[in-house]
């Protein structure tokens, strides 16, 4: 009987999408099949039997281990465990994590510890994102919002909608045809109601993902639009439709909630890749924002 192949090295640490993304240079033909389909129906295509994951690719079963060995698995199932493991923190709130983490019992820190740990926290989980942001995505989701033929649509979660604000206020000044979807439900239909090929959906969606998220990226999808999606490393839902994925670091060490900060220095890297995009057409716009703004100023005084 054949034995189990031995993993080459142990799995690295993130997610399972992750590793699948950094070993794509190493996989033999019938691997890529597999990566893709995995990558394609993530993570759900990856919790289904080697029988069904080997059909969906068009490839043999041993090939699907062999991949999964290829990522530092030993073998299918601690594959699909590590899946398990990654949707149960997908799916974390502050309240479990305030439990898991232990934060109760660490009583009060004074300020200057408090100081010191929140800026190593910070400073780890900037370094965490930019290592693994891809060149190539930032600059592709730089020239789609910088596109002056195209729309520019944002919204956001609960939280991260203030992330959606800030982007939307600077490309605002900077370039036309910028909106802020509406929360209303009346006003926001609207306002899709002719979306289509120019469009580009600047969406944030992290972890506990909002299933309207989904849906907004999913309809604008199918009408030919493009969707850049900021998110965290787990990566939203909307990722299996994005045409571009933007993820962030958002675990803290010194805190239960996610940190945003990350996700805040990718909105602003983007505008400034913008601003360098657009060159004199920027600082006209600008000027003309400034000169209206001085004329609105002296009309009110007078």
């Amino acid at each position: 009987m054949a034995q189990e192949p031995v993993p080459q090295e142990p799995a690295a640490p993130g997610t399972v999408a992750e590793a699948i993304r950094r070993r794509l240079g190493e996989c033999s033909p019938a691997e890529r099949k597999v990566a893709r389909a995995l990558l394609a129906a993530y993570p759900a295509a990856g919790l289904e039997t080697v029988a069904k994951v080997a059909d969906r690719a068009g490839v043999s079963a041993p090939t699907v281990v062999r991949f999964a060995n290829r990522l530092g698995y030993r073998g299918f199932p601690e594959f699909q465990q590590a899946l398990r493991d990654e949707l149960d923190q997908r799916e974390a709130s502050p309240l479990s994590l305030y439990t898991a983490t232990g934060f109760a019992a660490r009583g009060d820190s004074p300020a200057d510890e408090l100081l010191a740990a929140a800026a190593r926290s910070h400073a780890a989980a900037l370094d965490s994102t930019y290592g693994a942001l891809p060149p190539a995505d930032l600059q592709r989701a730089v020239d789609l919002l910088a596109d002056p033929k195209r729309r520019v649509l944002l919204t956001g979660g609960r939280f991260s909608s203030l992330h959606a604000r800030y982007l939307g206020l600077h490309l605002l000044q900077v370039r036309d045809d910028v909106r802020l979807l509406p929360e209303g439900e009346v006003e926001r239909t609207a306002e899709l109601a002719n979306a289509g090929r120019r469009d580009v959906l600047g969406i944030f969606d992290f972890r506990r993902y909002e299933q309207q998220s989904l849906a907004l990226a999913t309809l604008v999808a199918r009408r030919g639009g493009k969707v850049v999606l900021f998110t965290d490393h787990w990566l939203s839902p909307v990722s299996a439709v994005a045409d571009v994925v933007l993820p962030s670091q958002v675990g803290a060490a010194t805190t239960p909630y996610d940190t945003l900060v990350p996700a805040l220095a990718v909105v602003e890297t983007v505008v400034t890749g913008v601003l360098q995009a657009l060159g004199d057409r920027a600082e006209q716009h600008l000027r003309r924002a400034e000169e209206t703004s001085q004329a609105l100023r002296t009309e009110t005084g007078a």
